[in-house]
């Protein structure tokens, strides 16, 4: 859980978003998650337990239906968060400066992400491009066929198909999402592994 939210002060928070109106408890999730930019949402392991003591200590009520509780603030709720109005408007403060500082922190990774991933379009060009150039440029020692005719040829039609599928498929998949730092190094050491074993084939 973010420390923002350290020593019962989602407890807190909680009163103040039922204060708001009845709500369930992934309403409430949801909510906090809004607030947070979507940086930050809690569990439902997070919230039921602490709406379980709220409303064990009366500053909560629920009812039930359709299999789902929705719970509203109570009389003694109200009261509390009168009394504890410092803290609620110290803490939206903090909630502010923690959400400015995860929106700092996700856009310093995106763009080593951004990095990452044109660093690994780069050796994925590169590899594919010394694959190709390892089909038609003949070695000095020793000396090979070079007759392209028959099952060969057909083979090496095969090859230009699958690493020209491979591309694509990679590039689409870098497309579909973002990737990790780690995800991505990982990704790089196994292209070079692949491209070391196929300069050792080819050779």
């Amino acid at each position: 859980m973010t420390a923002v939210f350290s020593h019962g002060r989602l407890r807190l928070y909680l009163l103040k978003l039922l204060d708001d109106g009845p709500k369930h408890g992934y309403e409430l999730i949801r909510l906090l998650e809004d607030r947070f930019l979507g940086l930050y949402a809690p569990s439902a392991g997070t919230i039921y337990p602490r709406l379980q003591r709220l409303e064990v200590e009366g500053l909560v009520s629920h009812t039930a239906a359709g299999g789902r509780k929705t719970y509203d603030i109570t009389d003694a709720g109200r009261a509390e968060l009168r009394q504890r109005v410092g803290e609620l408007t110290a803490l939206e403060t903090d909630i502010a400066a923690s959400v400015a500082d995860l929106s700092s922190l996700a856009g310093e990774i995106r763009s080593e992400v951004r990095g990452s991933a044109r660093d690994l379009k780069r050796e994925l060009s590169e590899a594919t491009r010394q694959t190709r150039r390892a089909r038609w440029e003949a070695p000095a020692t020793p000396p090979r066929p070079t007759s392209t005719t028959g099952p060969q040829a057909e083979l090496l039609d095969e090859l230009d198909q699958r690493l020209a599928a491979f591309t694509a498929e990679v590039g689409r998949l870098m497309r579909a999402r973002q990737f990790s730092d780690t995800q991505l190094r990982t990704a790089i050491r196994l292209l070079d592994g692949a491209l070391d074993g196929l300069r050792r084939l080819l050779r």
